[in-house]
């Protein structure tokens, strides 16, 4: 049984920052990507930020978070941030986490989705 578990998600005001976590549980064996993606009402879900490499951090952004979001990750604690600065009302959106990852008991690679997070920007 794996699960993704996000959490930072909240209301700001227009240029504000939101700090979103998201943490990996269960037999892990280990992580090869994780990644952003947020859906707006009405919008696909899209892509935000990704994160990958067994030796290193490899990261990837969307066009609109270039310059404003920053993802890490700290693989000791199975755990990926987003950190959101310059927020406009346009990020207003789920936030979801994902995954690909390997489980212990299977040895299989395989592709994860968190419950999803609210982050609200509007004055």
């Amino acid at each position: 049984q794996v699960q993704l578990v996000e959490s930072g998600g909240g209301s700001v005001q227009p240029g504000g920052s939101l700090r979103l976590s998201c943490t990996a549980t269960g037999s892990i064996a280990s992580i090869l990507a994780m990644r952003w993606y947020r859906q707006a009402p009405g919008k696909q879900r899209e892509s935000v930020a990704a994160i990958s490499g067994v030796n290193s951090d490899v990261t990837s952004y969307a066009g609109s978070a270039k310059g404003r979001f920053t993802i890490s990750r700290d693989l000791a604690k199975n755990t990926v941030y987003l950190q959101m600065n310059s927020l406009k009302p346009e990020a207003t959106a789920v936030y979801y986490c994902n995954a690909v990852l390997r489980v212990l008991v299977t040895g299989q690679w395989s592709d994860y989705w968190g419950q999803g997070t609210q982050g609200t920007v509007s004055s």
